[in-house]
């Protein structure tokens, strides 16, 4: 195990304003930091390699949260090179230290927060700096809205705006595996310039993706009639498959219903039917929606709309206003099973003193 005690006093003295480091004292510095690691006494510094020197130091570094990251950028010039270099998150996804992250909207003018996974550390991401009102009055949960898209840096902490997309729409379905992300129909689609034309038009829907495709499920047609069907698009053939009745058994409430609440947990895909406050699991091979019980927020409140349903790691995590008349916000996690009815919702009590949410949340 990589022990990070010779880095963290560096990281300690962060109140204090960075001084400008010549190559010379930053090679000390690092060198010093290594011989702590490595038990060396000065007179073995001459024989430190600096080859090694550097991967210790990204093994170190991929230990630390992300939360500290966009820290390290004001040390010295060979740490704010080793984040732009990204190394150190290759090597914490070859090492399985990737863990998941929550970032909650709760209004137009408010920042986002960004939660880690047991809710315990969160912080407040920058405002983004932008004059689009689409971006901040429409739904981002879209990944991109209008015809601007923006990046957030964790490592620098800071958004970054990316290249307008193609065709400008939102409300569509999206989801992202690794580095891809794939986009499919909504509103104001130009079929001409969008290469990922679904068979079926629809707007309001949602994506994700399940054993190797990605899906996209319900929405509205162009009449605003809701869509009972679905579909898979394979990138292997560049071929979409639908898949009709895929939503048959769902309550729809014209026209106010939220898209599909899904997430998928161990390639299985999860819904949370928001009319009746169910979970339910999908049977790839019988196209059938399975009961696991009811989920312990109000989600059926304002038709799905302001609830956040995710997938967190190997859990499933929901925020929403509590059954009770105290109309309190609540997070709630759980380890869901296929093969078990009712499931059991932790409730985090204890996160984040000084975080909190609204009753609505916008976007997760």
């Amino acid at each position: 195990d990589i022990s990070i005690v010779g880095i963290k006093p560096i990281i300690a003295d962060l109140n204090v304003k960075p001084c400008s480091d010549s190559d010379e004292e930053e090679k000390g510095e690092i060198t010093k930091a290594f011989q702590n690691f490595a038990g060396l006494k000065s007179q073995d510094a001459c024989y430190v390699d600096h080859k090694l020197l550097y991967e210790v130091e990204v093994k170190i570094i991929s230990r630390l949260p992300c939360f500290e990251y966009w820290k390290l950028q004001f040390l010295n010039k060979k740490f704010l090179e080793l984040l732009k270099s990204c190394e150190n998150f290759r090597v914490r996804q070859e090492r399985g230290l990737v863990k998941p992250y929550a970032i909650f909207h709760s209004g137009a003018e408010s920042n986002l927060k960004m939660f880690d996974k047991d809710f315990k550390t969160f912080r407040r991401l920058p405002k983004v700096r932008s004059s689009d009102y689409c971006f901040f009055y429409s739904d981002k949960e879209t990944i991109s809205v209008g015809i601007v898209v923006f990046c957030y840096e964790l490592e620098n902490d800071k958004w970054f705006k990316g290249p307008p997309v193609i065709t400008p729409r939102t409300m569509y379905g999206s989801a992202s595996r690794g580095k891809p992300a794939f986009f499919a129909g909504g509103i104001q689609m130009d079929g001409n310039e969008n290469p990922m034309v679904v068979q079926t038009a629809r707007k309001f829907s949602s994506g994700c993706f399940l054993r190797g495709k990605f899906y996209v499920l319900g929405g509205r047609d162009e009449n605003d009639k809701h869509l009972t069907c679905g579909e898979s698009y394979d990138e292997a053939t560049n071929s979409w498959e639908l898949i009709p009745y895929m939503l048959k058994d769902m309550t729809f409430i014209m026209p106010s219903k939220s898209p599909p609440l899904i997430a998928v947990v161990d390639e299985n895909l999860y819904m949370l039917e928001t009319s009746l406050n169910e979970l339910r699991v999908y049977d790839i091979n019988t196209n059938i929606w399975k009961k696991l019980g009811v989920v312990p927020v109000s989600a059926n409140a304002a038709f799905g709309w302001g609830i956040a349903f995710k997938s967190m790691g190997d859990r499933l995590l929901v925020v929403g206003t509590s059954h009770s008349w105290h109309r309190t916000t609540k997070v709630y996690l759980c380890c869901p099973s296929p093969d078990v009815e009712e499931q059991h919702w932790e409730e985090l009590k204890y996160w984040c003193a000084g975080a909190e949410l609204p009753q609505f949340i916008h976007n997760c």
